[in-house]
């Protein structure tokens, strides 16, 4: 079978989440921090770049460590994390990568020739009086930059963090959170020209926010004359939009463009009863040959420390407007996969238990989610080739993936590991009001087994849902459709 796009769409043992994706030449560029799996924190490896050509976005290449923890003289000791950066073609030609150390209240800049070069620490953003930018007390905490040179070569840089509870000091200020800023800087990409300015405040939103403020994880775009800004909102699970004319505002709100539960797609808009579980996500928007896409990123671990970037395409209405992307499996491959085939169950878009799902961003998430499925890192429980996987899949436990052309499929085997006994309804309905069929599973600890079935003629593009009935565990490793005879 040759190859295609799936979500996540980097490897299994891969985590990088905040993906701002760029395109540089014939290349899409993908900046993001970097999480590790079993890590206690978010960020806490060193920026790598990823890219593949525009005409084949299943080919990702690792351009390998861009820039260390450490490069930046204000943490030399490396004990500081890389949040989510951006990056910028300068006027000069040259590459800007903008950057924040967790909560150190300090934005830093690095320069590189190529896009995905070695990048060498340039300074830090600073007031024409030469303090930098969260010096001082009050000043807005520099936070998730967002960068955009535009035609007439301006620079504009975007941050914000809102939340009422008080700012984490920096190292020597008690700086403040009051929303989403923008600056313009000067042509040395340093030095502030005009700024900070409030353009997404705590309060007084239009009603049209209602629900959907602006929390987090600016990302901006500039679309025919119209500016996009891209951020999280208060729920922190969705990413939204909010247009102007001006890169300075004042932006009308658009939509949500991507919710990593399909929270407000069909219907559903309770957390609990969310598609998949929940935390923080971040990303951008991008136009890559004639097509949209959104990239933002997915939880797995049951925590918020080991995500993994995900792209669905998105359509755009005839005035501009995007609507809200589903999630699937197949994301940047633009269209179903294939019905015959072998597939690794972690590209799974829809996961939850019996009782539902939840939030892994909550106080003891690990422990109230302790009978829920995941996805799992192989961290020797299994052979070496098994990578990620869904762990945990207890009685009424599903997995849902999207979409595939079953017009071909006919026979499916599942390769499971576990603890189970009992076995795996397979449907296209998520609410299994019908069967594809049911294969009986019986599984030995850290023993991995393969069962074979047959199932029913679908014609067309279809979603697969699987759901395990009966005693145990299961860790769902892969399924493999094929041809045959179906009964």
């Amino acid at each position: 079978m040759k190859k295609q796009g799936v979500n996540p769409y980097l490897p299994d043992w891969e985590y990088v989440p905040d993906a701002e994706p760029h395109v540089f030449g014939d290349r899409v560029y993908i900046y993001g921090s970097h999480d590790r799996f079993g890590a206690p924190f978010f960020c806490v490896d060193d920026y790598v770049c990823w890219s593949a050509p525009v005409d084949d976005l299943t080919d990702w290449k690792l351009e390998g460590v861009i820039f260390k923890r450490n490069q930046d003289p204000s943490n030399f000791t490396g004990l500081r994390c890389l949040f989510a950066p951006d990056i910028c073609q300068g006027p000069d030609g040259r590459f800007y990568l903008y950057y924040a150390y967790d909560f150190l209240g300090q934005m830093g800049v690095a320069v590189c020739d190529t896009p995905a070069g070695k990048f060498e620490y340039l300074g830090h953003v600073k007031f024409p009086d030469g303090h930098y930018w969260g010096g001082k007390s009050g000043e807005p905490l520099p936070f998730d930059p967002a960068v955009l040179v535009d035609d007439d070569n301006r620079v504009f840089l975007y941050s914000g963090f809102a939340t009422k509870v008080p700012a984490i000091a920096s190292r020597f200020h008690n700086l403040t959170n009051p929303g989403g800023v923008v600056l313009e800087l000067e042509q040395d990409m340093l030095t502030i020209k005009e700024g900070p300015k409030l353009i997404f405040p705590l309060e007084g939103y239009p009603e049209e926010y209602r629900g959907h403020r602006f929390f987090e994880a600016s990302s901006i775009r500039k679309i025919n004359g119209i500016y996009y800004f891209v951020y999280s909102s208060e729920n922190n699970h969705d990413l939204c939009y909010a247009t102007s004319d001006k890169p300075d505002g004042p932006f009308k709100y658009g939509g949500v463009l991507v919710d990593i539960g399909d929270i407000g797609i069909d219907g559903i808009k309770e957390e609990d009863h969310a598609r998949n579980y929940l935390g923080n996500t971040h990303g951008g928007i991008l136009k890559i040959k004639d097509d949209w896409y959104i990239f933002y990123h997915r939880q797995t671990n049951r925590n918020s420390y080991a995500r993994q970037a995900c792209a669905e395409k998105l359509v755009v209405n005839s005035d501009g407007s995007l609507r809200q992307a589903e999630i699937t499996s197949c994301g940047l491959n633009g269209k179903a996969l294939e019905g015959i085939g072998k597939y690794d169950a972690r590209i799974a878009c829809n996961i939850w238990s019996a009782e539902g799902t939840g939030r892994y961003d909550v106080s003891g998430a690990k422990k109230k989610y302790k009978n829920h499925p995941y996805f799992k890192k192989n961290t020797g429980e299994y052979q070496k080739e098994i990578g990620q996987y869904i762990a945990n899949m207890q009685n009424g436990a599903v997995a849902g993936f999207k979409y595939f052309d079953m017009t071909n499929a006919r026979q499916i085997e599942i390769e499971t590991g576990g603890t189970a006994d009992g076995c795996m309804i397979i449907s296209t309905d998520e609410h299994f009001k019908s069967e594809l069929g049911r294969i009986n599973i019986k599984g030995v600890e850290n023993q991995v087994t393969k069962v074979k079935g047959t199932i029913k003629k679908v014609s067309g593009e279809s979603p697969l849902y699987f759901k395990y009935e009966g005693k145990g565990t299961v860790s769902f490793i892969s399924f493999e459709l094929s041809g045959g005879e179906s009964y």
